[in-house]
């Protein structure tokens, strides 16, 4: 069985330690977000509101705005009923809930400042939480603005990883093979690749971290796809290394790809990783249809990148 070669100046750190857990870790999830928590400090040194807002899903960010809006006019629909019905001019109604509702309603027009001046408050306390709820919605409509346009203006790089790493035949020899594509219309330029390995090295009973030598390491565009090769030969940190010998050792290997966003002219990253369970031997990706039309513009489906024989 064929141990790690002794290869120091390929030896890297990553910032992940050295550290051999007892069971299986995967440091990069599938989104390619690091699968670290770090604690100790409390619950609000690990609150960052903006952050969560602008990396969570579009489903969600809705949600939030949503219940945080209903909730919004419940709280000063209930204070406005506290304060009393009979503060309010133009409230036309016979039962409780109806007045609550009415409330209701005078609370979203409050809150957006549109006041469309059927329901408006007399005496001061109403009029004073009429004035809160004002300043309140200008405030939390002026937080939404700027989440929203993090959202949109956030450069990015969409790049979408082949599902499986193969272990194929490469001029006479095996090598590692992944396929990256651009999900998007917009272009990336100046496309690098740098890949890392991390396994568990039975000798020293610590984590390893190697960097993989590619075939091509970057490329001027990425309008269609790019395999992404390292080759498994004699300089090959994993050489000699069977499927179920990295499986063995807790296996993954560290995808960073860097480029610049044409459309913001920004350098953008993204990440990912692959472990044991998503390689597969003995396979070669399956050449994408590709398709001109009568202009010569060329048509590629991006999700035949996963595609192997």
């Amino acid at each position: 069985m064929a141990l790690f070669k002794n290869k120091t100046d390929e030896l890297r750190e990553l910032g992940f330690g050295s550290k051999e857990y007892k069971g299986s870790v995967r440091f990069l999830r599938k989104d390619g977000s690091v699968n670290v928590r770090r604690t100790g400090l409390g619950g609000i040194n690990n609150l960052d509101i903006y952050h969560w807002l602008i990396t969570a899903s579009v489903p969600r960010l809705l949600t939030i705005i949503g219940l945080s809006y209903m909730m919004i006019n419940l709280i000063f629909a209930g204070v406005y009923y506290w304060v009393g019905a009979e503060h309010f001019g133009g409230l036309d109604a016979h039962s409780e809930f109806q007045k609550f509702i009415g409330l209701f309603f005078f609370s979203a027009q409050t809150i957006t400042t549109l006041g469309y001046g059927h329901i408006y408050p007399i005496g001061n306390p109403a009029s004073a939480a009429a004035a809160v709820e004002s300043l309140l919605g200008l405030l939390s409509f002026a937080l939404a603005t700027g989440v929203l346009y993090g959202r949109f203006s956030r450069p990015r790089a969409d790049v979408l990883y082949s599902k499986n790493l193969l272990i194929a035949p490469y001029r006479g020899a095996t090598a590692l093979m992944f396929r990256v594509t651009n999900k998007k219309q917009y272009e990336l330029i100046e496309v690098e690749a740098n890949v890392s390995v991390t396994l568990n090295n039975p000798e020293t009973k610590k984590r390893e971290f190697y960097n993989l030598k590619l075939e091509i390491q970057k490329i001027n565009f990425l309008p269609l796809s790019w395999t992404i090769v390292h080759p498994l030969d004699d300089l090959s940190p994993i050489a000699g290394l069977s499927l179920k010998d990295l499986e063995e050792r807790d296996v993954e290997f560290i995808i960073l790809i860097k480029a610049i966003n044409d459309t913001y002219s920004q350098t953008v990253y993204s990440r990912y990783s692959y472990k044991a369970e998503d390689m597969v031997e003995n396979a070669k990706f399956r050449a994408l249809n590709q398709s001109a039309d009568v202009t010569g513009r060329i048509t590629v489906s991006v999700t035949d990148i996963h595609i192997y024989d």
